[in-house]
């Protein structure tokens, strides 16, 4: 299989992530990874459906890594939401012997995703998806902010979309938002200098429910960026499934765990010089 496996050293040992959109998908291969490196997470998700998701995953988590998870249904564009979430993590992780609580580490995973061409815009989709890919991060922040480190290590990475770069069509709000993304990327990293690192990362295609549910003609525009792309060949060792779409479409599309692994990356200590950037993670067409 092509998914990254096996042990890793416990260099977020004590520390705690939240992590948004996070009881599947990529947000729960971002929260596993971490998990796997020592770090107690926050797994939010916004609907009743995920709940079962996100109390299999929590268990697995804590019984498989031994670390504390603790998963939070919240809808984040709400501002009384994010305080809800805030509070719940304060009374489950702050320290008995200190008192003292922190969020290390921030990804905000969770979007919403609309196709379709600019004549076809409705106004509740565009505010819709603006409220939850745009003011649902403004507004966690927000919350959270006060429970940053105070000395730089910090990490809030921002999930962006290699559609905001190469202009996908029938991705006018979608790309907006990732575009809003990036740039409150380059706000964020000046006004929280001293608290935290903020990065964007820029996924091409992934092979995730959002991904497989998407009509063939999306999946066909995606692909025209394959020929460009470094790291998309099909290989033996990749999934049946991945291998068949990648046959279909010229390129295969990246692994849950591709994405979360360069995630866990941006947050190591060693990435503490970098910040404001919109880093590639989409196999190589495009920064």
């Amino acid at each position: 299989m092509g998914s990254i496996q096996g042990p890793f050293p416990r260099i977020y040992e004590g520390k705690l992530a939240l992590v948004t959109g996070s009881a599947r998908s990529i947000g729960a291969a971002i929260v596993e990874n971490l998990a796997s490196k020592g770090c107690n997470v926050i797994i939010n998700y916004a609907t009743e459906g995920s709940d079962e998701s996100a109390a299999v995953l929590a268990t697995k988590l804590q019984k498989e890594y031994s670390v504390r998870a603790l998963p939070i249904r919240a809808d984040i564009t709400s501002r009384e939401e994010c305080a809800r979430i805030v509070s719940s993590a304060k009374e489950h992780f702050t320290n008995s012997e200190t008192g003292s609580f922190q969020i290390d580490i921030i990804v905000h995973n969770a979007a919403v995703l609309y196709l379709g061409p600019l004549e076809s815009v409705k106004e509740s989709e565009f505010r819709r998806i603006y409220e939850v890919n745009v003011l649902g991060p403004l507004l966690l922040t927000g919350a959270c902010k006060e429970y940053l480190p105070t000395d730089r290590s910090g990490r809030i990475v921002m999930l962006s979309s290699i559609a905001s770069k190469t202009g996908t069509e029938n991705t006018s709000l979608y790309s907006g938002t990732k575009g809003a993304i990036e740039a409150m990327t380059r706000v964020w990293c000046r006004e929280l200098a001293e608290r935290a690192t903020v990065n964007s990362i820029n996924p091409g295609p992934v092979m995730t429910d959002m991904y497989m549910s998407a009509p063939d003609e999306v999946k066909e525009g995606l692909a025209h960026w394959n020929p460009l792309t470094p790291l998309v060949a099909v290989r033996d060792t990749d999934s049946p499934e991945v291998q068949e779409l990648g046959r279909k479409f010229g390129g295969r599309a990246a692994y849950a765990e591709e994405i979360a692994g360069l995630i866990a990356t941006i947050c190591n200590p060693e990435f503490g010089w970098c910040t404001g950037s919109v880093i590639s993670a989409n196999g190589g067409p495009s920064s």
